[in-house]
């Protein structure tokens, strides 16, 4: 991005989403890290935001006392630490604004500043004094404006401090930009750091009274719910008169102090600066900060009040069903290659469904996130296992109609010498079973006929038999003795093509529940992978919390704050015993998952199975029929120049299968035959 855009403006007291901005977050797939800066309005807060993107112009300066920046502008760029990682800057309409004089506008802004950042800037002018402090009145009314849980489980909150522990793991790390900064560093005669300033003007009173808790208020807010502080004092960076061209000066014309502040205040939010996440230690990416600002906003608009968990969920639906769509176009295109080459054996098949169903998998597991039940995992493995059906017949339809095409070219010499009567002579059954022979050794020799080749040259032996024993009964050389031998001999050789074909359906089913097998366990162990990088996450956010509370537990032991440092302990408890909650029903989770996609996986491939069940049925009948024509063919006699019988033959009608050659028809049976397993 070469410039800044509004990302959220500002009309009228109204906040209202860009839609470009929101564009151009959803093609921004890399992982984000958020610093948004808020202040009171002409205190320098987009100097700050430039010098983090590397640039003197970018977000408009002020030299007026009027304030430029409306909304919440945005400048997303490649992040200078942090490799394939976009550094999002966010610059805030200033608080305060006299023009604008609209504290409850501004503390909309302020929390969508906490709301969508990682890191939040707060930037004032001169000393942290009383009235500074309490010029973030904004801290003290965050859960008014912010809520984690939904209503339903933010009920079950004991008390404030619970509430407070729950707000520190999801808030941004906060850092203090003190600008124009005259004093010297020094509390009762000794030097302090920029961090012990901070802390020390945060310490809390002892003592109830209105006075007191007024005071303690703002800065209870802060320690309880930011998880780090940092501090950065900054004297002014040249003379007044010289401010007006701020943004054109050249760095050898500013103040050397002001320089090197400003040099480290970069280098602590590029090294330090979180990636941006969401409950549950969820990394966020520019696509999801998208979801992230359009949820808040209109929530806001809407006149309730942002809260964390919804926004997770909403935006976890939004991300999984893409994920979903992008794993099966990954399969689909996956397995184009093989389709142009249909008819293939099931093992090339095979082959190419594990490869494109691990590759879809792995898409899905990359993007989506907090699948909590499985439902979009199982919903992609249900969706790849019915394109797979799908493939699986068609590639059948293919082998089917390739067979049946190369046995009519073969048989055509048979057809013609039947017409021409070759075979009605003395001898003639011998010269026509040599030419079946042949013709069956040709198909045999055929390559790449593909799944159905011994199931279709059964059916095809099986309609032949009406033809040859026709030529056997008409065939005066032969005693009755030699065609019973012959007929015998028939039978065997049907018989065994009826296990050559048994056996190819039980190959090819053998290898349809070996890759039925072999993507489950694969789905299992990416979702085992999975699930163990979300617990690790949460566990991870969760210490951050810990370390937080702990380190504010030391502060207080210090300043002899027993009844509080007894709360921050009962805090740390809890957390911990939630992470391990949290580890046990993950765990249980993950078995219900899995089961659920060996159900869809199932499910998938059941209309597959309907289908070749139908088939089989169909089948059935065309030989029960072949069945009545052979009969018949016996009763009429075996003439071979008996018109009478051959007309009557020629009548009788013979169902014939579907081949599916003709693209207008449904490949699949119309009503439902049950699914096999």
């Amino acid at each position: 991005m070469d410039s800044p855009m509004c990302l959220i403006e500002n009309v009228d007291g109204e906040l209202r989403v860009v839609p470009e901005a929101i564009k151009y977050l959803h093609g921004l797939n890399q992982d984000v890290v958020v610093v948004a800066v808020v202040g009171l309005y002409r205190t320098g807060k987009s100097y700050l935001m430039n010098k983090l993107a590397g640039k003197k112009k970018g977000f408009a300066l002020g030299a007026t006392v009027q304030s430029k920046t409306k909304g919440i502008w945005m400048w997303c760029v490649p992040h200078p630490v942090k490799r394939d990682h976009t550094l999002v800057l966010l610059d805030t309409e200033g608080l305060g604004d006299v023009e604008k004089g609209d504290s409850k506008n501004d503390a909309w802004i302020f929390s969508l500043a906490i709301l969508l950042s990682s890191t939040l800037v707060y930037n004032s002018r001169g000393t942290i004094d009383n009235q500074a402090v309490e010029n973030l009145q904004y801290v003290s009314e965050l859960t008014d404006r912010i809520k984690v849980n939904s209503s339903g489980a933010a009920s079950s909150c004991d008390d404030e401090e619970e509430e407070d522990m729950q707000y520190v793991q999801f808030f941004p790390d906060f850092v203090w930009a003190i600008r124009d900064f005259t004093l010297r560093l020094e509390i009762d005669g000794r030097n302090v750091t920029e961090d012990e300033y901070l802390e020390h003007s945060l310490e809390i009173r002892k003592g109830g009274g209105k006075k007191n808790v007024m005071y303690n208020l703002p800065r209870q807010c802060i320690r309880n719910y930011f998880p780090s502080r940092k501090c950065f004092v900054f004297t002014s960076p040249t003379n007044p008169d010289k401010m007006s061209r701020l943004d054109s000066m050249d760095e050898s014309e500013l103040c050397g102090d002001f320089l090197k502040v400003a040099d480290n205040f970069c280098s602590y939010i590029f090294k330090k600066s979180r990636v941006k996440t969401v409950k549950g230690g969820h990394k966020v990416t520019g696509r999801r900060l998208g979801h992230l600002v359009n949820t808040y906003v209109s929530t806001i608009a809407s006149g309730a009040v942002p809260c964390l968990e919804n926004a997770v969920l909403a935006m976890a639906q939004i991300e999984n069903q893409a994920a979903v769509d992008e794993g099966l176009a990954v399969y689909q295109k996956g397995m184009e290659e093989v389709k142009a080459l249909f008819p293939v054996d099931m093992g090339h098949l095979s082959a190419h469904h594990l490869r494109s169903d691990h590759k879809a998998t792995q898409v899905f597991m990359s993007r989506s996130f907090k699948d909590e039940n499985g439902d979009f995992l199982k919903a992609l493995a249900e969706a790849i296992s019915k394109h797979y059906a799908d493939l699986l017949i068609h590639n059948e339809v293919a082998s089917e109609k390739k067979c049946k095409d190369l046995l009519e070219k073969l048989s055509a010499p048979i057809s013609q010498k039947i017409t021409e009567g070759i075979y009605a002579t003395p001898g003639g059954y011998e010269v026509y079973c040599n030419h079946h022979d042949n013709l069956v050794a040709q198909y045999r020799a055929e390559p790449n006929k593909g799944v159905r080749a011994e199931d279709i040259l059964d059916q095809f032996l099986r309609e032949k038999i009406v033809e040859k024993n026709s030529i056997l009964h008409a065939d005066r050389q032969l005693t009755d003795n030699e065609k019973k031998i012959f007929e015998e001999k028939e039978k065997r050789l049907l018989a065994e093509q009826a296990v050559k074909m048994e056996a190819e359906k039980q190959q090819q089913l053998e290898k349809q529940i070996e890759d039925k097998e072999k993507c489950h366990q694969e789905n299992i162990r990416l979702l085992e992978a999975k699930m163990a990088q979300e617990v690790k996450n949460n566990k991870m956010e969760f210490e951050r919390a810990i370390e937080s509370k702990l380190q504010e537990q030391k502060k207080l032991m210090a300043k002899d704050f027993t009844e509080k440092e007894e709360a921050i302990k009962e805090e740390i408890q809890k957390m911990r015993e939630e992470v391990k909650s949290d580890e046990k029903e993950q765990q249980s989770r993950f078995q219900a998952i899995a089961q659920g996609i060996t159900e869809s996986v199932s499910n998938g491939l059941g209309h597959y199975f309907n289908y070749k069940t139908a088939r089989e049925n169909r089948k059935a009948i065309v030989l029960k029929e072949l069945a009545k024509h052979s009969i018949l063919n016996l009763q009429l006699g075996a003439g071979g120049n008996n018109s009478d019988a051959k007309r009557k033959q020629d009548n009788v009608a013979l169902p014939k299968l579907k081949t599916g050659n003709n693209s207008d028809k449904k490949i699949l049976p119309e009503d439902n035959t049950g699914t096999t397993v």
